[in-house]
């Protein structure tokens, strides 16, 4: 890092100095300042620790390790927390509208505490799916210099009986098992028992790993934050090293949109690819890349992912899950691989004070008996999982998570459900039948509001081995655990009179993984004619954070921020 001497208290100077401010060091001195603390940097480590979740029931350690760093590197560390919801917890439930919500929530909340108490610089420390991008959104509106940490993964469940490795999708596919009497009572009242043994985020290559290597991939994280264990020392240690980095990052005058350029969110969406990341994915990286003043959209997941293939075969789709790329070396030896064939931008500025290219060099490769991560020269996937469809049922456009395993072209007739309730009753109670293309609408950010995730539809799909034999397509989105021939985000949304909100039960629709299309499979006029007679429905949500989410919110296609049309 440079060397040049740069003003460290550019913020916190104008809360504590001089004789006026003699009031706001009083209370700073209950709090733990001593005189010479007054001098120092200020360093804000947000704590997403909740008991709300396994994700982040063990991140107020971690935040206690951030401030230790911080504080042995000439700083002042103030730990703060924040709101976590559980995807996990709430699925499935009216609670999950609230998840993406939250995302909003979280990042006005870090933005809040730092821009009011002074904060030089930031840790911000998260687990599950939304806060992660969150803490990414606040950094970059405020500028500060900041390192993200990654809570780290969980350990995968053992079955006590087939002694395969189990996660929470395991959970939520064996209620479709159940549904299907594929498992009785005890054979599911196992699975629910052990898949879950302790802290850290969801373990296949769901939305908080990948949301974690995309950020690390944008180099707001220090090397290998993405790919560690939840528990253990290496950990602790990453959380140490963060707080340090923030007094360096400080000391060198780096700050968050020094990093976040456009090379940067390229490379994320690079690795997300390469992992066979979750859709998910695409809403945050445009939410995020918004807020760095970065112009980024659905269309450049296209682009790039004409070039980059599916390397990682990881879960939902894949054989392993997040712990056995922990064991090979983490994500590292991935981007090494993927800049020495010219698929990373290596220039690009990093937490280190490093260029991407420069954190790499030394990085060993893979084992060379791993069968985690393929080689170039034999991916999974040739392109991208990740197809971003247009059509007269998505003008705005959709993304799709196609692996390969379903097929890359999809006909059906449309049974369509008013909401992710209705859709799970009907597809557990034998109403979908192969053949089907699963219409769930009136779930978008608007019409939901929230947007929830459909991992529970999905996964009753995959449980009652209907994975290859129907489709499912929303204006919601889905978990990072779900797969199948599976289609969110479409847009616009039914609640914005968009083609989804006219489907009847029978019409036939096609979905186009080769082509990137969606289409309703009827006339143009007779499509016209059903758009013309739409009527809006009103929503039930007229106070509190759902009804001022629904009000501000872009659409999916714009990352469903709540402060961009203010």
């Amino acid at each position: 890092m440079s060397s040049a001497k740069k003003n460290t208290r550019t913020f916190s100077s104008i809360v504590v100095d001089g004789p006026d401010r003699a009031p706001n060091r009083s209370m700073l001195r209950a709090v733990g300042f001593s005189d010479a603390d007054f001098k120092k940097p200020v360093v804000g480590i947000a704590s997403t620790w909740s008991m709300v979740t396994p994700c982040n029931m063990h991140i107020d350690k971690l935040a206690k390790e951030a401030e230790a760093g911080a504080n042995a590197a000439g700083g002042k560390a103030i730990i703060f927390g924040t709101i976590t919801i559980s995807d996990g917890i709430s699925m499935g439930t009216p609670g999950m509208r609230y998840s993406l919500v939250s995302r909003e929530v979280i990042a006005d909340s870090i933005e809040t505490v730092a821009g009011a108490e002074g904060f030089d610089a930031l840790v911000t420390i998260g687990g599950c799916d939304k806060n992660m991008p969150a803490c990414v959104m606040a950094m970059a509106r405020l500028n500060r210099p900041s390192v993200f940490v990654y809570g780290g993964t969980i350990l995968p469940g053992i079955h006590p009986d087939s002694k395969k490795e189990c996660d929470i999708v395991s959970v939520f596919e064996a209620v479709g098992q159940y549904a299907a009497k594929k498992l009785d009572d005890a054979g599911l009242a196992k699975v629910e028992a052990c898949s879950i043994p302790g802290p850290g985020s969801c373990g296949g290559m769901y939305t908080a790993n990948t949301m974690a290597s995309a950020i690390e991939a944008l180099g707001l994280s220090l090397p290998n934050s993405s790919s560690q264990l939840a528990i253990g020392a290496e950990k602790k240690d990453d959380c140490r090293r963060a707080g340090e980095a923030a007094i360096a990052l400080l000391k060198a005058g780096i700050r968050p949109r020094d990093i976040l350029t456009r090379k940067a969110f390229e490379n994320a969406i690079t690795v997300i690819i390469a992992l066979g990341g979750s859709t998910n994915a695409v809403l945050h990286m445009l939410a995020m890349a918004y807020e760095a003043g970065v112009k980024l959209s659905i269309d450049d997941f296209t682009r790039i992912g004409k070039r980059v293939p599916v390397l990682a075969d990881l879960k939902p789709s894949g054989r392993y899950g997040m712990a056995h790329l922990v064991r090979i070396g983490g994500l590292p030896p991935l981007m090494k691989m993927l800049l020495e064939a010219g698929l990373l931008h290596g220039d690009v500025m990093t937490v280190t004070g490093r260029t991407l290219a420069e954190n790499l060099r030394s990085v060993a490769p893979y084992p060379p008996d791993q069968d985690v991560i393929r080689p170039l020269s034999n991916p999974i996937k040739p392109d991208s999982h990740l197809r971003i469809l247009y059509g007269n049922l998505a003008p705005e456009g959709s993304v799709a998570k196609i692996s390969g395993k379903e097929g890359l072209r999809f006909s059906g007739k449309a049974v369509v459900f008013e909401s992710e309730e209705t859709a799970l009753r009907g597809i557990l109670d034998g109403k979908v039948k192969g053949g089907s293309v699963i219409v769930i609408r009136n779930e978008g950010p608007r019409g939901g509001p929230g947007m929830r995730e459909m991992l529970s539809p999905t996964s009753a799909v995959m449980g009652k081995g209907l994975g290859k034999e129907v489709a499912l397509i929303t204006d919601g989105r889905f978990s990072g655990g779900s797969h199948g021939f599976v289609v969110g985000h479409i847009t616009p949304e039914a609640a914005s009179g968009g083609p989804i909100a006219i489907i009847r039960n029978g019409d036939p629709i096609t979905i186009d993984a080769v082509k990137n299309a969606i289409s309703l499979d009827l006339p143009a006029k007779e499509i016209k004619a059903r758009l013309k007679a739409w009527k809006p429905k009103k929503s039930k949500f007229t106070r509190g954070v759902l009804a001022k989410f629904a009000r501000l919110t872009t659409s999916a296609s714009e990352g469903a921020v709540t402060d961009k049309n203010l």
